[in-house]
């Protein structure tokens, strides 16, 4: 099957949650932006989400289109924790309404994420290719000894790449080149690295309405920032789902003496004021901006005035660092984020862990007021910090030149295309 119209067309499918759908709606930004028609596909509750960037687009002349399909009426409470196994499981639901739309609209080929291994046999049943999505590893998503529903899902998750036509995955090759040449010439699977594809992205407006509405504007944030020396400013991200313990939380204000702190927006306005009363953050005013809920991260990170970035080490967040070209603070804090932290710290050598070692439900389980101090002063002072920072640096110009002509990211994603047209006739 190929498209009506002959031009290449390409569905993307994200799995609802921000770290899937924000690099999934970049990538469909860069096909649309050579050519390609594309087509992305969610689900009414996260509509809002997608269409004020998507229509941001469609102004500057990239076209791209937006499908709902409809999820269960259990899918608002189901999003509310994230990655739990009942939701995860559940999006098996879409198999119906997505072939209804393929059967519609036909696609010459569907980005279809890690967690729909499903979509293999949908795609194969409409004669298309499915790519998939790595917007994170999966093989440590899980830790049950037991199997469970959940962790058979997941081991057919990771398995599902070898029924695929191949990944597309954010990360560029000059970034890990020893894992994608083993991926590639030793397991021999076909892999298109398109990132860092948040640097689509290229003015304030661009960076700045990327996911969710902020809880902070924009011309604020960067107010505040502009009024700081170059490399000043730490940003204090740990995923807009970890609680921070209440001990901790203290601690930082102490031990980062000048941050953005985001901070997850509770439900409980009485618990957030027990443990950040409101005369203490009158108190810090000057020396620290804090955002509860969503904030603008790649914005904020491309600041001059940042000077570091204490991070949970998921994937986006981590790649974000590095395009930034700013040392990190690495806090893991689940799922595969270990493994990144490692890469960070061991292999590119542009970060200090503060010694987490396991998977943890509040943030600083452990974790001591000295290890943060010890990590924030590595990547301060001294001749580790300089060199630290100089590494850094080197990657976020690499990561920018990757994306632009002759880059190897470039080069990939014009790849991808021909094969596809070629395939896709």
């Amino acid at each position: 099957m190929g498209s009506k119209s002959g031009q290449l067309h390409i569905f993307f499918f994200p799995f609802m949650a921000q770290g899937h759908m924000i690099p999934a709606i970049d990538m469909a930004k860069l096909f649309a932006a050579r050519g390609v028609k594309a087509t992305f596909v969610t689900t009414p509750l996260n509509m809002p989400v997608v269409s004020k960037t998507i229509e941001k687009t469609k102004a500057c002349g990239i076209n791209i289109d937006i499908k709902i399909i409809k999820f269960p009426a259990v899918e608002a409470g189901l999003l509310e924790g994230y990655m739990i196994p009942t939701f995860v499981l559940a999006t098996s639901m879409l198999r119906q309404p997505l072939e209804e739309l393929i059967q519609e609209y036909q696609p010459s080929c569907i980005v279809a994420d890690v967690l729909f291994p499903w979509a293999v046999d949908v795609a194969t049943k409409f004669g298309i290719p499915r790519l998939e999505f790595y917007g994170c590893n999966c093989q440590d998503f899980t830790r049950q000894e037991v199997e469970t529903d959940f962790s058979k899902f997941m081991k057919e998750a990771s398995e599902s790449v070898l029924r695929s036509y191949g990944v597309v995955v954010n990360s560029f090759y000059e970034l890990e080149p020893d894992y994608i040449d083993y991926y590639r010439n030793v397991l021999g699977r076909k892999a298109w690295h398109l990132g860092p594809v948040s640097l689509c992205n290229k003015d304030t407006k661009d960076k700045a309405q990327r996911g969710k509405e902020a809880s902070i504007d924009e011309h604020e944030c960067l107010k505040w920032l502009a009024t700081k020396k170059p490399n000043s400013v730490y940003i204090f991200v740990l995923g807009v789902r970890q609680n921070l313990v209440i001990p901790n939380s203290w601690r930082l204000q102490w031990v980062l003496r000048q941050f953005i702190w985001v901070v997850r927006k509770g439900k409980n306005e009485k618990a957030e004021e027990d443990w950040l009363p409101k005369e203490s953050e009158k108190r810090m005013e000057g020396k620290e901006l804090i955002i509860r809920g969503w904030a603008r991260q790649v914005l904020i990170l491309d600041h001059e005035a940042v000077g570091g970035f204490v991070t949970h080490c998921g994937w986006n967040s981590t790649l974000e660092g590095v395009a930034a070209g700013v040392p990190m603070v690495t806090w893991p804090v689940a799922a595969e984020q270990f493994y990144n932290e490692k890469l960070v710290t061991q292999v590119l050598k542009i970060g200090v862990s503060v010694g987490a070692q396991q998977w943890i439900r509040m943030v600083g389980d452990g974790i001591k007021r000295e290890a943060i101090q010890k990590a924030k002063r590595q990547i301060t002072v001294g001749e580790e910090a300089k060199e630290m920072r100089g590494k850094a640096k080197v990657l976020g110009e690499m990561a920018r030149r990757v994306i632009e002509e002759g880059g190897s990211s470039y080069s990939d994603l014009n790849a991808l295309i021909e094969e596809l047209k070629s395939h896709c006739p």
